[in-house]
Protein backbone atom coordinates (compact mmCIF):
# COMPACT_ATOMS: atom_id res chain seq x y z
CA UNK A 1 0.00 0.00 0.00
CA UNK A 2 1.54 3.54 -1.15
CA UNK A 3 0.69 6.32 0.82
CA UNK A 4 1.24 10.38 0.05
CA UNK A 5 1.45 12.73 3.07
CA UNK A 6 1.69 16.39 1.53
CA UNK A 7 2.63 19.21 3.34
CA UNK A 8 4.56 15.89 5.27
CA UNK A 9 7.26 17.85 6.85
CA UNK A 10 4.55 20.54 8.50
CA UNK A 11 3.08 20.35 11.60
CA UNK A 12 -0.14 18.34 11.08
CA UNK A 13 1.56 16.28 7.87
CA UNK A 14 4.41 15.28 9.95
CA UNK A 15 2.53 13.59 12.89
CA UNK A 16 0.13 11.66 10.65
CA UNK A 17 3.14 9.86 9.25
CA UNK A 18 4.06 9.01 12.48
CA UNK A 19 0.52 8.03 12.91
CA UNK A 20 1.29 5.64 9.92
CA UNK A 21 3.96 4.14 11.09
CA UNK A 22 3.04 3.33 14.47
CA UNK A 23 0.96 0.87 12.23
CA UNK A 24 3.42 -0.51 10.31
CA UNK A 25 2.82 1.85 6.85
CA UNK A 26 6.28 3.51 5.81
CA UNK A 27 5.58 3.39 1.99
CA UNK A 28 5.22 7.33 2.36
CA UNK A 29 6.26 9.37 -0.11
CA UNK A 30 6.70 12.48 1.83
CA UNK A 31 6.26 15.71 -0.32
CA UNK A 32 6.82 19.35 1.15
CA UNK A 33 9.17 22.39 0.30
CA UNK A 34 12.34 22.53 2.51
CA UNK A 35 13.51 25.73 1.45
CA UNK A 36 13.27 25.92 5.15
CA UNK A 37 15.23 23.54 5.94
CA UNK A 38 15.08 23.25 9.85
CA UNK A 39 11.45 21.79 8.99
CA UNK A 40 13.64 18.02 8.07
CA UNK A 41 13.71 17.77 11.67
CA UNK A 42 10.08 16.61 11.59
CA UNK A 43 10.68 13.83 9.02
CA UNK A 44 14.43 12.92 10.63
CA UNK A 45 12.84 10.33 13.29
CA UNK A 46 9.99 8.40 11.06
CA UNK A 47 10.09 6.22 8.09
CA UNK A 48 9.39 7.12 4.90
CA UNK A 49 10.21 5.50 1.11
CA UNK A 50 10.56 8.40 -0.81
CA UNK A 51 10.70 12.60 -0.68
CA UNK A 52 9.62 14.52 -3.52
CA UNK A 53 9.59 18.66 -3.84
CA UNK A 54 6.47 20.35 -3.53
CA UNK A 55 7.34 22.22 -7.32
CA UNK A 56 7.29 18.72 -8.71
CA UNK A 57 5.18 16.34 -7.16
CA UNK A 58 1.51 17.60 -8.82
CA UNK A 59 2.58 17.37 -11.97
CA UNK A 60 4.19 14.06 -11.98
CA UNK A 61 0.99 12.70 -9.87
CA UNK A 62 -1.01 13.65 -12.27
CA UNK A 63 1.00 11.98 -14.96
CA UNK A 64 0.48 9.20 -12.84
CA UNK A 65 4.37 8.87 -12.10
CA UNK A 66 3.81 7.06 -8.85
CA UNK A 67 1.65 4.14 -9.57
CA UNK A 68 -1.11 3.15 -7.33
CA UNK A 69 -1.43 5.60 -4.92
CA UNK A 70 -4.05 4.33 -2.08
CA UNK A 71 -4.22 7.62 -0.76
CA UNK A 72 -3.60 11.23 0.09
CA UNK A 73 -3.16 13.09 3.38
CA UNK A 74 -3.55 16.40 1.71
CA UNK A 75 -1.86 19.08 4.52
CA UNK A 76 0.36 20.90 2.47
CA UNK A 77 -1.00 24.88 2.43
CA UNK A 78 -0.10 28.03 3.14
CA UNK A 79 -1.34 28.29 6.50
CA UNK A 80 -0.54 31.90 7.54
CA UNK A 81 -4.43 33.71 8.57
CA UNK A 82 -2.29 36.78 8.36
CA UNK A 83 -0.63 36.65 4.78
CA UNK A 84 -2.53 39.36 2.62
CA UNK A 85 -1.05 37.94 -0.54
CA UNK A 86 -4.13 36.41 -2.35
CA UNK A 87 -2.60 35.29 -5.45
CA UNK A 88 -0.12 33.45 -3.77
CA UNK A 89 -2.83 31.89 -1.07
CA UNK A 90 -4.94 31.20 -3.71
CA UNK A 91 -2.51 28.96 -5.82
CA UNK A 92 -1.24 27.03 -2.80
CA UNK A 93 -4.66 26.13 -1.10
CA UNK A 94 -6.66 26.27 -4.21
CA UNK A 95 -5.75 25.36 -7.64
CA UNK A 96 -2.81 22.94 -6.29
CA UNK A 97 -5.76 21.22 -4.22
CA UNK A 98 -7.82 21.50 -7.47
CA UNK A 99 -5.80 19.24 -10.21
CA UNK A 100 -4.52 16.96 -7.13
CA UNK A 101 -8.11 16.30 -7.10
CA UNK A 102 -8.82 15.80 -10.33
CA UNK A 103 -5.69 13.32 -10.24
CA UNK A 104 -6.74 11.50 -7.50
CA UNK A 105 -10.54 11.14 -8.96
CA UNK A 106 -8.60 9.95 -12.16
CA UNK A 107 -6.50 7.51 -10.25
CA UNK A 108 -8.96 6.62 -7.97
CA UNK A 109 -6.91 7.18 -4.96
CA UNK A 110 -8.38 8.09 -1.97
CA UNK A 111 -8.49 12.27 -1.01
CA UNK A 112 -8.34 13.33 2.79
CA UNK A 113 -7.42 16.62 2.76
CA UNK A 114 -7.30 20.01 4.81
CA UNK A 115 -10.26 21.88 5.45
CA UNK A 116 -10.12 24.47 8.32
CA UNK A 117 -12.27 26.48 10.84
CA UNK A 118 -11.37 29.67 9.60
CA UNK A 119 -13.74 28.91 6.54
CA UNK A 120 -16.76 30.14 9.31
CA UNK A 121 -14.75 33.47 10.34
CA UNK A 122 -17.40 35.63 11.26
CA UNK A 123 -20.35 32.98 12.09
CA UNK A 124 -21.54 31.97 15.49
CA UNK A 125 -22.50 28.87 14.21
CA UNK A 126 -20.09 26.09 13.56
CA UNK A 127 -21.83 23.71 11.35
CA UNK A 128 -20.37 22.50 8.16
CA UNK A 129 -23.40 24.10 5.58
CA UNK A 130 -23.35 26.87 3.53
CA UNK A 131 -25.36 29.69 5.16
CA UNK A 132 -22.68 29.19 8.35
CA UNK A 133 -19.26 30.11 5.96
CA UNK A 134 -18.12 34.11 6.67
CA UNK A 135 -14.51 33.72 6.11
CA UNK A 136 -12.45 36.84 7.73
CA UNK A 137 -9.45 36.42 5.33
CA UNK A 138 -8.23 35.46 2.27
CA UNK A 139 -6.92 32.25 4.02
CA UNK A 140 -10.03 30.96 5.29
CA UNK A 141 -11.56 31.98 1.79
CA UNK A 142 -9.05 30.04 0.28
CA UNK A 143 -10.51 26.73 1.88
CA UNK A 144 -13.48 27.74 1.99
CA UNK A 145 -13.35 28.40 -2.07
CA UNK A 146 -11.71 24.21 -2.28
CA UNK A 147 -14.50 22.90 0.10
CA UNK A 148 -17.34 24.84 -2.38
CA UNK A 149 -15.62 23.25 -5.05
CA UNK A 150 -16.08 19.64 -3.81
CA UNK A 151 -19.56 20.28 -3.16
CA UNK A 152 -20.28 21.30 -6.76
CA UNK A 153 -18.07 19.03 -8.05
CA UNK A 154 -19.02 15.31 -5.88
CA UNK A 155 -23.02 16.94 -4.27
CA UNK A 156 -23.93 18.63 -0.89
CA UNK A 157 -22.45 15.34 1.15
CA UNK A 158 -19.95 14.11 -1.69
CA UNK A 159 -22.14 11.25 -2.52
CA UNK A 160 -20.98 11.21 -6.37
CA UNK A 161 -17.46 10.80 -5.54
CA UNK A 162 -15.83 7.63 -7.46
CA UNK A 163 -13.73 6.78 -4.41
CA UNK A 164 -13.52 8.82 -1.32
CA UNK A 165 -13.05 12.21 -0.66
CA UNK A 166 -13.43 13.85 3.23
CA UNK A 167 -12.45 17.17 3.97
CA UNK A 168 -11.52 18.39 7.63
CA UNK A 169 -12.09 21.03 9.59
CA UNK A 170 -9.47 21.73 11.90
CA UNK A 171 -10.44 23.80 14.88
CA UNK A 172 -7.32 25.06 16.85
CA UNK A 173 -4.94 22.50 17.02
CA UNK A 174 -1.89 22.31 19.32
CA UNK A 175 1.10 19.85 19.62
CA UNK A 176 4.54 18.29 19.24
CA UNK A 177 6.17 18.85 15.44
CA UNK A 178 4.48 22.21 15.35
CA UNK A 179 8.21 24.29 16.07
CA UNK A 180 9.23 25.90 12.85
CA UNK A 181 5.79 27.49 12.70
CA UNK A 182 6.65 31.12 13.55
CA UNK A 183 3.69 33.42 14.90
CA UNK A 184 1.08 31.21 13.32
CA UNK A 185 2.46 27.95 16.20
CA UNK A 186 -0.44 27.94 18.89
CA UNK A 187 -0.49 29.89 22.05
CA UNK A 188 0.60 27.08 24.19
CA UNK A 189 3.60 26.75 21.99
CA UNK A 190 4.66 30.58 22.63
CA UNK A 191 3.58 29.96 26.28
CA UNK A 192 5.36 27.19 26.65
CA UNK A 193 8.65 29.61 25.70
CA UNK A 194 7.36 32.75 27.14
CA UNK A 195 6.95 31.07 30.86
CA UNK A 196 10.89 30.05 30.54
CA UNK A 197 12.29 33.16 29.14
CA UNK A 198 10.16 35.99 31.31
CA UNK A 199 8.57 33.58 33.79
CA UNK A 200 5.65 34.53 32.49
CA UNK A 201 2.56 33.98 29.51
CA UNK A 202 0.96 36.25 27.58
CA UNK A 203 -2.39 36.77 26.39
CA UNK A 204 -4.72 38.97 24.58
CA UNK A 205 -6.76 41.56 27.12
CA UNK A 206 -10.40 42.44 26.69
CA UNK A 207 -11.46 42.07 22.85
CA UNK A 208 -15.02 41.17 21.04
CA UNK A 209 -17.44 41.27 24.36
CA UNK A 210 -14.84 38.96 25.84
CA UNK A 211 -12.65 40.29 29.44
CA UNK A 212 -9.05 39.35 29.59
CA UNK A 213 -7.56 36.07 28.25
CA UNK A 214 -11.85 35.05 27.87
CA UNK A 215 -12.03 34.76 24.13
CA UNK A 216 -12.30 31.10 23.77
CA UNK A 217 -11.58 28.22 21.21
CA UNK A 218 -11.81 25.23 20.07
CA UNK A 219 -8.38 23.89 21.25
CA UNK A 220 -7.57 20.55 19.64
CA UNK A 221 -4.49 18.21 20.62
CA UNK A 222 -2.48 17.09 17.45
CA UNK A 223 -2.85 13.11 18.63
CA UNK A 224 -6.62 13.69 18.38
CA UNK A 225 -5.95 14.95 14.40
CA UNK A 226 -3.98 11.84 14.08
CA UNK A 227 -6.75 9.83 15.39
CA UNK A 228 -10.04 10.86 13.57
CA UNK A 229 -7.80 11.24 9.82
CA UNK A 230 -6.92 7.53 10.74
CA UNK A 231 -10.30 6.33 11.60
CA UNK A 232 -11.53 7.78 7.80
CA UNK A 233 -8.42 5.83 6.49
CA UNK A 234 -10.02 2.86 8.26
CA UNK A 235 -13.37 3.57 6.30
CA UNK A 236 -13.11 4.47 2.87
CA UNK A 237 -16.94 4.84 2.20
CA UNK A 238 -17.65 7.47 4.61
CA UNK A 239 -16.84 11.10 2.47
CA UNK A 240 -17.74 14.64 3.16
CA UNK A 241 -16.59 17.84 5.42
CA UNK A 242 -16.04 16.79 8.71
CA UNK A 243 -15.34 19.44 11.78
CA UNK A 244 -12.17 18.76 13.67
CA UNK A 245 -12.18 19.91 17.16
CA UNK A 246 -13.44 18.73 20.54
CA UNK A 247 -16.98 20.18 20.58
CA UNK A 248 -15.86 22.23 23.66
CA UNK A 249 -14.92 25.72 23.84
CA UNK A 250 -11.92 26.66 26.10
CA UNK A 251 -11.04 30.37 26.99
CA UNK A 252 -7.45 30.98 26.40
CA UNK A 253 -7.22 31.61 30.18
CA UNK A 254 -7.61 27.41 30.65
CA UNK A 255 -4.29 26.82 27.93
CA UNK A 256 -2.07 29.60 30.00
CA UNK A 257 -3.60 27.98 33.39
CA UNK A 258 -2.56 24.55 32.00
CA UNK A 259 0.91 25.94 30.75
CA UNK A 260 1.93 27.67 33.77
CA UNK A 261 0.48 24.71 36.42
CA UNK A 262 2.65 21.94 34.13
CA UNK A 263 5.84 23.98 34.08
CA UNK A 264 5.67 24.95 37.70
CA UNK A 265 5.61 21.41 38.74
CA UNK A 266 8.34 20.86 36.98
CA UNK A 267 10.03 23.04 39.60
CA UNK A 268 8.05 21.23 42.54
CA UNK A 269 6.26 23.83 42.51
CA UNK A 270 2.36 24.49 43.63
CA UNK A 271 -0.54 24.80 40.86
CA UNK A 272 -1.75 28.61 41.18
CA UNK A 273 -5.54 29.74 40.28
CA UNK A 274 -6.51 31.79 37.66
CA UNK A 275 -6.85 34.34 40.14
CA UNK A 276 -3.47 34.41 41.37
CA UNK A 277 -1.18 33.73 38.56
CA UNK A 278 -3.07 37.20 37.47
CA UNK A 279 -2.24 38.82 40.80
CA UNK A 280 1.28 37.42 40.73
CA UNK A 281 2.36 38.50 37.49
CA UNK A 282 2.49 35.26 35.70
CA UNK A 283 -0.31 36.35 33.02
CA UNK A 284 0.39 39.00 31.09
CA UNK A 285 -2.53 40.57 29.47
CA UNK A 286 -1.80 42.20 26.33
CA UNK A 287 -3.80 44.56 24.33
CA UNK A 288 -5.60 43.60 21.42
CA UNK A 289 -3.46 44.38 18.14
CA UNK A 290 -5.24 46.31 15.55
CA UNK A 291 -3.87 44.29 12.34
CA UNK A 292 -6.66 41.61 14.04
CA UNK A 293 -9.32 43.57 14.74
CA UNK A 294 -12.54 42.52 12.57
CA UNK A 295 -10.27 39.28 11.48
CA UNK A 296 -10.01 37.10 14.55
CA UNK A 297 -12.73 34.52 15.73
CA UNK A 298 -13.63 35.53 19.22
CA UNK A 299 -15.29 32.21 19.68
CA UNK A 300 -15.19 29.07 17.71
CA UNK A 301 -16.57 25.17 19.02
CA UNK A 302 -16.83 22.39 16.63
CA UNK A 303 -20.44 20.85 16.09
CA UNK A 304 -19.85 17.45 15.79
CA UNK A 305 -23.26 15.91 14.33
CA UNK A 306 -22.02 15.56 11.12
CA UNK A 307 -18.86 13.62 12.75
CA UNK A 308 -20.27 11.35 14.85
CA UNK A 309 -23.13 10.41 12.10
CA UNK A 310 -20.47 9.12 10.33
CA UNK A 311 -19.57 7.13 13.03
CA UNK A 312 -16.59 8.05 14.48
CA UNK A 313 -16.69 8.47 17.90
CA UNK A 314 -13.09 9.13 19.25
CA UNK A 315 -12.73 11.03 22.39
CA UNK A 316 -10.86 14.42 22.44
CA UNK A 317 -9.00 15.86 25.20
CA UNK A 318 -9.75 18.73 26.68
CA UNK A 319 -7.27 21.99 27.39
CA UNK A 320 -5.81 21.11 31.09
CA UNK A 321 -5.25 16.74 29.88
CA UNK A 322 -3.70 18.10 25.94
CA UNK A 323 -1.59 20.84 27.02
CA UNK A 324 -0.22 19.26 30.00
CA UNK A 325 1.07 15.96 27.84
CA UNK A 326 2.39 19.06 25.62
CA UNK A 327 4.26 20.91 27.85
CA UNK A 328 5.64 17.49 29.08
CA UNK A 329 6.68 16.84 25.78
CA UNK A 330 8.68 20.03 25.33
CA UNK A 331 10.24 20.05 28.46
CA UNK A 332 11.56 16.59 27.11
CA UNK A 333 12.98 18.01 24.02
CA UNK A 334 14.59 21.39 25.41
CA UNK A 335 16.29 18.53 27.64
CA UNK A 336 17.21 16.65 24.66
CA UNK A 337 18.60 19.73 23.09
CA UNK A 338 15.53 19.79 20.41
CA UNK A 339 15.32 23.36 19.26
CA UNK A 340 11.60 24.59 19.83
CA UNK A 341 12.08 28.18 19.55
Amino acid sequence: MKIVVTGAAGFIGSNIVKGLNARGIDNIIAVDDLSEGDKFRNLADLNIADYVDANDFYDLFAEGAYGHVEAVFHEGACSDTMELDGKYMMDNNYTLSCKLFRACQAQRTRLLYASSAATYGGSDTFSESPEFEKPLNVYGYSKLLFDQRMRRELGAKFETASTQVAGFRYFNVYGPREQHKGRMASVAFHQFNQFHSEGKVKLFGEYGGYGAGGQMRDFVFIDDVVAVNLWFFDHPEKSGIFNLGTGRAQPFNDVAMAVINTLRANQNAEPLSLEDAARGGLIDYISFPPALVGKYQSYTQADLSTLRAAGCDHRFADVQTGVTAYMQWLSGAKSQGFPIK
